[in-house]
C-alpha cells in the first residue's frame, strides 16, 4: 500500500565556494566560449527558498542523483525533496504504473533521506506531487549515467520525469552525463548550478517558463569541456552518434553545430528546451 506521508525536505545552506574546483573536465576553448560558474551573488541569503524536486531514472541509490543533491546543498536557500524510483528505470521513457504504487524511506549512496517509487520514473514524480504534497518551483531529473539527446530523448526516463513535472505545472531541467571511461558526474555541477542561479528569481517569482529544458555535459577521456552551447534537439539523428563517447578535443568550429547530437561529440556541453510529450 502506497504511504502518503509528507515528502521529506532537506535545508540546504552550505558555501558555493567549495564547488570551484568541481568537474575537472570543465575549462574553456579558444572560441572564448567558458563554462558557467555559479553566480555566488545570487545564492545569498534568500527571503524565500528555492523548492526544488529531486528525481531520476537509474534508482535512488544512483551516483548520479546523489552528487545532484550534494551539489545542490551547495546553493544557500534551498530546499531539496527527493522522490525517485525504488530500481533502475532506464529506456523507460514517459511510462506509468496503473494504480497504486509502494513507496518507501530510503537514503541515496551519499546518506541523503528520500523516498523511493516502486514505479517508473513519471510515477515518482506523479506520486511526488499527488500524495506526497510536494509543492516545488523546478524539477531537476539526473544527472544521468549517459546522454539523452537526438533520438533518444524520447526513449529517456530522465525526460520522461521532466515531463511529468512540466505536466503537473512545473518548470523542469533534465540533467545527464555523457559516455565516458569514467562518468564525470562533478563535470556536470557547475552548469546545473549555473543553470539554476540564472532562472532563480523568475523560478521563486512564478515566471519562469513551465518547459523542459534538456541538458547534457561531456565527461572528456582527454582534452577538456568546450563550453555551452544552446542548440536544437535533433530527433532524426542517428541513434549511434548520439550515444558514442565525446571529442573533447575537437577542433570542429561551434558555428557549425546547430544540433545537440554533432556538438555534443564535439566536446560541447548542450542545452536546448525538448517538446513536453514525445515526437512534439
Amino acid at each position: 500500500m502506497q504511504r502518503r506521508t509528507p515528502a521529506l525536505v532537506l535545508a540546504a545552506a552550505l558555501s558555493l565556494g567549495a564547488l570551484a574546483a568541481c568537474g575537472s573536465s570543465g575549462g574553456s576553448d579558444s572560441s572564448g566560449t567558458t563554462v558557467p560558474k555559479p553566480d555566488k551573488t545570487t545564492t545569498t541569503a534568500a527571503a524565500d527558498p528555492l523548492r526544488i524536486l529531486v528525481s531520476n531514472d537509474d534508482g535512488y541509490n544512483a551516483p548520479g542523483i546523489d552528487a545532484l543533491v550534494e551539489g545542490l546543498q551547495t546553493l544557500d536557500g534551498v530546499e531539496i525533496t527527493v522522490v525517485a524510483p525504488l530500481e533502475q528505470q532506464s529506456g523507460t521513457g514517459g511510462k506509468t504504473t496503473d494504480g497504486d504504487v509502494a513507496v518507501t524511506d530510503v537514503k541515496t549512496a551519499g546518506g541523503y533521506p528520500a523516498k523511493a517509487v516502486d514505479g517508473y520514473p513519471s510515477d515518482s514524480v506523479r506520486v511526488a506531487f499527488e500524495d506526497l504534497d510536494a509543492d516545488p518551483q523546478l524539477v531537476i531529473t539526473g544527472i544521468n549515467s549517459i546522454q539523452n539527446i537526438g533520438a533518444g530523448i524520447d526513449e529517456s526516463g530522465t525526460v520522461g520525469a521532466a515531463r511529468e513535472g512540466v505536466a503537473q505545472g512545473v518548470p523542469a531541467l533534465a540533467t545527464s552525463q555523457g559516455n565516458g571511461e569514467t562518468i564525470d558526474y562533478p563535470a556536470a555541477l557547475p552548469f546545473i548550478l549555473g543553470w539554476v542561479n540564472a532562472h532563480r528569481e523568475a523560478l521563486v517569482a512564478g515566471d519562469e517558463p513551465v518547459q523542459v529544458t534538456n541538458l547534457n555535459v561531456p565527461s572528456c577521456d582527454t582534452g577538456r569541456i568546450r563550453g555551452l552551447l544552446e542548440v536544437k534537439p535533433d530527433p532524426n539523428a542517428d541513434l549511434a552518434a548520439g550515444l558514442q563517447k565525446q571529442d573533447c578535443t575537437s577542433t570542429t568550429p561551434k558555428a557549425e553545430l546547430t544540433t545537440d547530437v554533432p556538438a555534443f561529440d564535439a566536446g560541447f556541453a548542450t542545452i536546448g528546451v525538448v517538446p513536453s510529450t514525445p515526437g512534439g
